[in-house]
């Protein structure tokens, strides 16, 4: 239950954020803007506590460890790979334009259109 009231109270700061960032405006944008960040720290503060946040915040954190372990390709390796994308895309489309103008001799044939 006490989860619960947490998230309640960390959307309700959200919402309180946005409600004063709208009731404002006739204040400076930069004040507002700052104003709506500080808010919004704090909701995320509160949402923190909760078990929930707890998780979502160990999530992040493992997937931050496996982002690391990724072996990245060098850049000989992407340029390969970037070319080959390029080619196949170049040759996929020569190949389908040709079945497009074939396809249009095709029913342009069957239609009594073409000669």
């Amino acid at each position: 239950m006490g989860d619960k009231i947490k998230l309640y109270a960390a959307v309700g700061v959200i919402v309180l954020a946005l409600v004063g960032f709208y009731y404002f405006e006739d204040q400076s944008a930069l004040v507002r803007v700052v104003g709506l960040l500080a808010m919004m720290g704090v909701s995320l503060a509160i949402a923190m506590q909760a078990t929930q946040g707890r998780a979502v915040w160990g999530f992040i954190k493992e997937s931050r460890n496996e982002l690391r372990k990724v072996v990245w390709p060098n850049r000989k390796e992407t340029t390969q790979a970037t070319m080959m994308v390029l080619v196949m895309v170049v040759l996929i489309g020569i190949f389908l334009w040709m079945l497009d103008m074939f396809l249009g001799w095709a029913v342009k044939l069957l239609t009594g259109q073409g000669g």
